[in-house]
């Protein structure tokens, strides 16, 4: 592996060093009337120097674009749903395709889950209606949630996961996305925001 670095090393400095010689040389020599030709090895040398630089070049491009943060849309900050947009009681879930979450509203007030399925990440639609045991169900591997997002059957391990909510006194809700989301183990009143519009 070193003795590769310290080839392309010297041909990457070698040659840079080397025009920066011939560039400082011309500058002391009378101009010439007559065209220079390349010689063979200059050609060569030139053309491994450009294709050695192309290479790199291409290589740090695509290091660069493949760590670079890919950060998309809203999700991870704080989303605003204004008091138009939440659902009456018992009424379908509204969905934030942004925020990756599912609103709904229960006897107990406003839940936000996450539209992630928590046994393998598939994104779950609601499928409805409200009453049913499958109110949620992932079209992936199967797991089945009735609308406060408990797991009703399926591979999956827990209930959906829950995003931080915030009421407003004018009505509007504002929740908290992130990757993560709040686990539970089952779902509780005291889990739901209480909300009146």
């Amino acid at each position: 592996m070193i003795p590769v670095f310290r080839t392309i090393l010297g041909l990457v400095l070698g040659g840079a060093v080397a025009r920066l010689a011939a560039l400082l040389a011309r500058l002391h020599v009378a101009p010439s009337r007559t065209g220079r030709r390349a010689t063979r090895r200059s050609f060569v040398r030139n053309a491994a120097l450009g294709a050695t630089g192309v290479v790199l070049a291409e290589a740090v491009g695509g290091f660069l674009w493949f760590w670079w943060p890919n950060k998309t849309g809203a999700f991870g900050s704080e989303i605003a749903v204004p008091p138009s947009e939440v659902p009456a009681v018992g009424a379908p879930p509204f969905e934030s395709t942004e925020g990756r979450f599912f609103l709904a509203h229960n006897q107990d007030g406003l839940l936000a889950m996450y539209t992630k399925c928590p046994h393998l990440g598939c994104k779950v639609p609601w499928v409805g209606p409200p009453d049913a045991p499958t109110a949620y169900q992932c079209p992936c591997h199967g797991s089945q949630y009735n609308y406060n997002g408990e797991r009703t059957g399926g591979p999956a391990p827990r209930p959906m996961d829950l995003f931080a909510v915030r009421v407003d006194a004018d009505g509007t809700v504002h929740v908290q996305t992130s990757p993560d989301g709040i686990q539970r183990s089952a779902y509780a009143p005291e889990q739901a925001v209480p909300y009146q519009a």
